[in-house]
């Protein structure tokens, strides 16, 4: 059975956007922290998004044909590209990629069947999404960047109302400050 992951960017005191919808200080800037993060997520087979990361990862869907890209950044477009894509969004007329479908509402069901049904690990991305995966008990880990700044409000990266005792199980550190946190929900396979 796959993992359900939940992997975001986040500020340090707990943000994935800041009051007004703005993300622009999750971009990693150092190349050893995007080198190493694309590929860590390039094993994602199958990708659960809300809209609005959806159409901030849609720049994925073209980016090989940006001239001068270095070689990771071409190796990650291709796996996104290639990667199934579940959209929930209510207002999402039809996908803007291949290999991608789009859904109206998340559906707990559903995701344990598609849990069951796949071999890689599954991740789970936008906050709004994945309190509902949270909150129906499927999200096996939790996976941060946490980037070196202090926003102050915003939309944040855990839903309010949730208790979960997790277990640190990687941590990576770059030269740039930034923190890869990885936490397993105890009591459920590593």
């Amino acid at each position: 059975m796959a993992k359900l992951i939940y992997m975001m960017n986040t500020s340090l005191d707990g943000y994935t956007e800041d009051e007004h919808g703005g993300f622009g200080w999750t971009a990693p800037q150092d190349e050893e922290a995007r080198t190493w993060i694309f590929a860590h997520v390039s094993s994602f087979r199958t990708c659960l998004y809300g809209r609005r990361v959806y159409e901030t990862m849609l720049y994925w869907e073209t980016a090989h044909t940006v001239p001068d890209q270095p070689q990771f950044v071409l190796d990650f477009a291709r796996q996104w590209q290639g990667a199934e894509k579940i959209v929930y969004s209510r207002t999402l007329a039809e996908p803007r990629s291949a290999r991608t479908k789009i859904e109206r509402s998340f559906d707990p069901d559903e995701a344990r069947k598609l849990k069951a049904s796949v071999a890689s690990d599954i991740s789970v991305a936008g906050p709004e999404l994945a309190a509902h995966a949270i909150q129906a008990g499927l999200v096996d880990e939790f996976q941060m960047r946490v980037c070196p700044v202090v926003i102050g409000g915003g939309k944040r990266y855990f839903p309010s109302g949730v208790r979960l005792d997790l277990e640190l199980v990687e941590e990576r550190r770059f030269r740039n400050g930034e923190i890869f946190l990885r936490y397993a929900v105890r009591g459920r396979s590593k």
